[in-house]
């Protein structure tokens, strides 16, 4: 009982300094027309009468035509064109997220969730057909359930989205970001949820590679008050989801293995990344043996050969390295959330900030190559950049487009933009939703819809 009462007093504490940073978020800092609009919107659409357009509140020249698939936390997987308009739906919940194939095929988590809030996962991962057909299906990890949660990857490409020739490949091995639920008092007093990668062939049968973050608790770079935290409090809104990791994708072919393979051999193309939003860490994985080869966080401070350059990192999101073929390839593109997190005295979160970034970085001397970010303060501190105060405390994504323009999803706000290198922002879409939260977002290939419907060119 006294546990249970010094857990209930921490979350308390923490969701009430989380409110304020949502109340203090975006709805309130955007222009007052836009707000007006956005605020006229969400009292009057919904999805069932919403079924022809949603609003873009920018459409400039210089965009990178293509659809834009929305992964919405509460309405589904929506596939819109350049103008706003409804290509295609999916009756999905909660997808995280949902990927399109280019045949129009969708891979996405369905049935069940577990465990509630964040530390959740699903019982099935499928693969559907652009008419609806249930083409693949995997749920045979634990007691009958795939326990996916925010990512996986199928063969043949390595992040998801768009890449000149790294195309998934049909009927490939699917690589999967799970859960597992462990004791280990080596790591913490009370049982773990532990993030799990795992990979299965097209017939469902494990192909052999299983990875346990546990396993490789003594390579992340924890001191002790972050040991101490995990120890007594894993997880502060979800017990036990200690590390949290967000995504996950293999390197894929890139500059620096090319280079020299001997030298930089842990950016062998097929070693997997991996970002952790409860330690403020992103990692890669040697796929052959499991060991952490390379590692940013959780300590940003002055002593490491990063933090001077990088800042500290707070809840990232997303960090994948941008693929080959693509304007910043080799190069590790991250949504850098800020809010809380990180693990302070008691596992109280260690880190806190009012503000987003999304930064692009030379992972070899670990040189910011490209950032945004625009900060507004409340009133007692002076105003910088937009009057829009760009933060998401949780969720987003950001992918690198073959233009050489970045598409952010700031998940929080149900914000989608593509800006420009010189950040300009050239094409903005905000949900008319009362619930707004996006997962990720995914602007596609025109040759990957079916049809064609917005009859976009081509890009390959």
């Amino acid at each position: 009982m006294k546990q249970m009462l010094i857990k209930i007093t921490i979350g308390l504490i923490f969701l009430g300094i989380f409110s304020s940073v949502i109340c203090s978020g975006n709805y309130i800092t955007y222009p007052n027309s836009l707000n007006e609009y956005q605020i006229k919107l969400q009292s009057n659409l919904s999805l069932k009468n919403q079924d022809t357009y949603f609003p873009i509140s920018i459409h400039k020249k210089g965009c990178c035509d293509g659809y834009t698939l929305l992964n919405n936390l509460y309405f589904g997987a929506l596939l819109i064109d350049m103008n706003g308009k409804i290509i295609h739906k999916w009756g999905l919940v909660d997808p995280q997220p949902a990927k399109l194939l280019p045949d129009g095929s969708i891979i996405k988590g369905r049935a069940a969730k577990i465990y509630g809030f964040s530390c959740s996962d699903f019982g099935i991962l499928e693969q559907i057909d652009w008419n609806g057909n249930v083409t693949w299906s995997f749920n045979d990890w634990d007691n009958n359930r795939a326990r996916q949660h925010h990512d996986f990857e199928r063969e043949g490409n390595p992040v998801g989205y768009y890449a000149p020739g790294q195309n998934f490949i049909q009927q490939g091995k699917t690589l999967v970001l799970a859960h597992e639920n462990i004791i280990n008092k080596s790591i913490s007093r009370i049982p773990l949820i532990d993030d799990v990668i795992y990979e299965v062939d097209w017939n469902g049968s494990f192909t052999g590679f299983v990875w346990h973050a546990s396993d490789h608790f003594n390579q992340m770079g924890f001191d002790n008050i972050t040991k101490h935290g995990i120890y007594v409090n894993p997880g502060i809104l979800c017990d036990g989801d200690w590390l949290h990791v967000n995504s996950m994708s293999t390197l894929g072919d890139n500059i620096w293995y090319s280079i020299n393979p001997i030298n930089y051999s842990y950016f062998n193309p097929q070693n997997i990344i991996i970002c952790t939003r409860n330690t403020n860490s992103i990692a890669i994985i040697c796929k052959e043996t499991g060991d952490i080869v390379w590692r940013i966080g959780p300590d940003y401070s002055k002593k490491t050969n990063y933090g001077n350059k990088l800042g500290q990192l707070i809840g990232p999101h997303h960090a994948h390295m941008i693929p080959k073929g693509l304007p910043g390839e080799g190069n590790i593109l991250v949504f850098d959330n800020g809010g809380l997190a990180g693990y302070g005295y008691f596992g109280m979160p260690g880190n806190f900030r009012l503000w987003s970034r999304v930064i692009e970085f030379n992972p070899v001397n670990f040189d910011i190559v490209w950032q945004y970010l625009h900060i507004r303060f409340n009133w007692w501190f002076p105003r910088m950049g937009e009057k829009h105060r760009f933060f998401s405390y949780y969720i987003s994504s950001a992918q690198r487009l073959p233009n050489g323009n970045t598409l952010i999803t700031e998940g929080a706000n149900g914000r989608v933009f593509e800006i420009t290198h010189e950040l300009e922002i050239v094409w903005e879409y905000i949900t008319p939703f009362r619930i707004p939260q996006l997962y990720r977002a995914y602007r596609i290939p025109p040759e990957w819809v079916p049809g064609n419907p917005s009859d976009y060119e081509s890009w390959e």
